[in-house]
C-alpha cells in the first residue's frame, strides 16, 4: 500500500485529488495538510508527499527541503499549476522527485504516484525539461567540465541523455534494446558516479554541465 500525503491550502483542491485517491486499493490517502508546517510535521507516516507550493506558514519549497533531510525515504511530487518556472526549479533543488500538473487526469495522477514510489522520480517531459533548461539558461553563461560526466561509460551517458528527455527505465529499456534491470543498474551508477541524491538531480547535473541542453534534450538516441 502506498500511502499519501496530500498538501494545498485550497480545501475544494484537496477534495478534488482526495475523490481520486479514494477508488484506489493500492494507494491510501493518509492525511491532509492545509500549509507546509503540518506537513513536515506529518510527513513520517506517509510514502509520497503531493505538495503545493504557494502557501501559508510555510511554502512548499522549504517544506520539501525539511521533509528530505528529516526523512529522506519520503518522496515528494510538487503540485503546480505551472505559472511559476522560478518556484518549480527550487523546489526540485530542495529534493522534490518531479511535477504534477493541477489539471492532471486521474490516470495521470495514479500513475504518477506509482512511479514515484517505485523509485523512477517523474521527469514529464512537458513539465520537467522546459523548468530545468530555462531555470538554468538563466544561471549560467557556458557549461562547466565535471569529473563525474568524464567517469560515465558511453552507455551510461546514453542512459542519462535519455532520462533528460522524460523517458521512464521502462522506456529507455525499450529504445536501447536492453532488460529494464539492466537500466536500473546504469541509473544507479550514473548517480553514484555524479555524486546526485536521485535522478531529478542527476538531469539537473546534465543541463548544468552541457551533458543536453534545451535544445537536444528531446532528441532519440
Amino acid at each position: 500500500m502506498i500511502k499519501v500525503l496530500l498538501v494545498d491550502d485550497q480545501r475544494l483542491v484537496r477534495q478534488a485529488f482526495a475523490l481520486m485517491l479514494s477508488v484506489e486499493d493500492d494507494i491510501q490517502l493518509v492525511g491532509q495538510c492545509g500549509n507546509g508546517e503540518e506537513a513536515v510535521a506529518s510527513a513520517g507516516r506517509c510514502d509520497i508527499v503531493l505538495m503545493d507550493i504557494e502557501m501559508p506558514v510555510l511554502n512548499g519549497i522549504e517544506a520539501t527541503r525539511r521533509i528530505r533531510a528529516t526523512h529522506p525515504q519520503v518522496e515528494v511530487i510538487v503540485l503546480t499549476t505551472f505559472d511559476r518556472d522560478d518556484y518549480l526549479f527550487a523546489a526540485l533543488e530542495a529534493g522534490a522527485a518531479g511535477f504534477l500538473l493541477k489539471n492532471a487526469e486521474p490516470e495521470k495522477l495514479m500513475e504518477s504516484i506509482r512511479t514515484v514510489a517505485a523509485g523512477d522520480a517523474l521527469l514529464a517531459p512537458e513539465v520537467t525539461r522546459r523548468v530545468i533548461a530555462g531555470a538554468i539558461e538563466g544561471r549560467r553563461e557556458a557549461p562547466t567540465s565535471s569529473p563525474g560526466l568524464q567517469r560515465l561509460t558511453a552507455r551510461e551517458r546514453d542512459v542519462l541523455t535519455l532520462m533528460a528527455a522524460g523517458l521512464s527505465n521502462a522506456e529507455i529499456a525499450g529504445r536501447l534494446v536492453v532488460s529494464e534491470a539492466t537500466i536500473k543498474t546504469h541509473v544507479s551508477s550514473c548517480l553514484a558516479k555524479l555524486d546526485v541524491r536521485d535522478r531529478v538531480q542527476a538531469v539537473i547535473h546534465a543541463f548544468e554541465h552541457g551533458l543536453v541542453s534545451p535544445g537536444n534534450s528531446n532528441q532519440a538516441i
